[in-house]
């Protein structure tokens, strides 16, 4: 068996259990890093609430190395979407592969480079001759601090170097002892770091902060067979969402009870809690749509996509130059958010877990 096959039918296992009984169609949708965070609480309470199995379908996240991976794997036909960030895609339209992200759930950038907090680094140039952790080398925190990098004047192939630090406790462990300087993950690693004790400082980058970050990406001749499900991925997420940012208690809760293995061992149920909470709350700042100026859930800013693919282009991520409309589209959006965000809301705060 190959590894990429290898990978997907591990992704499943872990989350097979999760899936509705009934359902008449499971979806698998990429999930961009190797283990489920409570930054998947969208999923979950979709699939608790059951708004997923009322629209004909099971979503299970497919856990993979990073979002060059998860645009790989959609690329390849192996999953239909993935919740992936628009760096890798290029690279593929340039191949003549047709991808689009149809729906972004993160409004602003969730990447940026930390270092602890009485760390001497201040900024993104101190960090020659430092060694910047990553997930993993399919992270989108590898273009990112490469870009960043490049604008500050080193050269990312020379002047800094770039190296697997895991996730979570593992990156801690790696800061602690010093095996790397600084980090190029997003938010809610972040969050899990400080969660194991090593509190960060995220290094001022602001011309970043208002870039997209991941969105449900597919091929176009995904979008002509299974236009329905994708729509309903998209939907139940966008309340999930929701519902997650007005009772984060509840969709930890919840999150726990759809996916055991989300749960943190090693800690009373209080402290679980109270971190699991934290690593939501650091993704709900980017999932809000005050963030990139999108008026519906899900909407792609296109001077925003614009603004992220020149900024990536001068910076030597991507090779030739690519406009917002050639990666993603609007087309579902209106559908997509056919429902009442205030009904979910106010479901959300009056919901109690039981």
């Amino acid at each position: 068996m190959n590894l990429r096959k290898w990978i997907v039918l591990a992704g499943l296992a872990t989350i097979v259990a999760a899936a509705p009984v009934g359902a008449q169609k499971t979806v698998r949708v990429g999930w961009c890093a190797r283990t489920l965070s409570s930054a998947a609480a969208p999923y979950a309470v979709a699939t608790k609430l059951g708004w997923f199995a009322s629209e004909g379908i099971a979503v299970q996240p497919v856990p993979l190395p990073g979002s060059g991976d998860c645009v790989k794997f959609v690329a390849t036909r192996e999953i239909p979407a993935a919740l992936a960030s628009i760096e890798p895609v290029p690279a593929f339209l340039a191949q003549g592969v047709k991808l689009r992200t149809y729906y972004t759930a993160y409004q602003g950038n969730v990447y940026g480079i930390a270092v602890p907090r009485d760390s001497a680094i201040h900024k993104v140039a101190d960090l020659r001759g430092k060694r910047i952790g990553l997930i993993s080398f399919a992270s989108a925190g590898v273009p990112v601090a490469r870009a960043l990098v490049s604008q500050a004047g080193m050269d990312p192939d020379k002047d800094v170097q770039l190296v697997v630090a895991g996730e979570g406790a593992q990156t801690a462990a790696m800061l602690r002892g010093g095996q790397v300087d600084a980090l190029s993950q997003f938010d809610t690693q972040y969050a899990m770091v400080e969660n194991a004790g090593v509190p960060l400082r995220v290094l001022e980058t602001n011309e970043i902060d208002r870039f997209p970050s991941n969105g449900f990406v597919a091929l176009e001749e995904t979008f002509g067979t299974m236009k329905k499900e994708l729509v309903s991925v998209a939907r139940g997420y966008a309340k999930g969402t929701i519902f997650a940012i007005n009772n984060p208690e509840a969709a930890i809760r919840i999150l726990w009870e759809v996916y055991p293995q989300t749960k943190p061992t090693g800690k009373d149920e209080a402290t679980a809690l109270r971190d699991d909470i934290k690593t939501l709350e650091a993704r709900a700042v980017n999932w809000r749509m005050t963030k990139s100026g999108a008026k519906r859930w899900g909407e792609n800013v296109e001077a925003n996509f614009d603004a992220y693919l020149a900024f990536l282009l001068k910076y030597g991520v991507i090779k030739q130059q690519v406009k917002a409309k050639d990666v993603i589209t609007n087309e579902w959006i209106d559908e997509i958010n056919n429902f009442d965000p205030k009904q979910i809301a106010a479901q959300a705060k009056a919901y109690v877990y039981h």
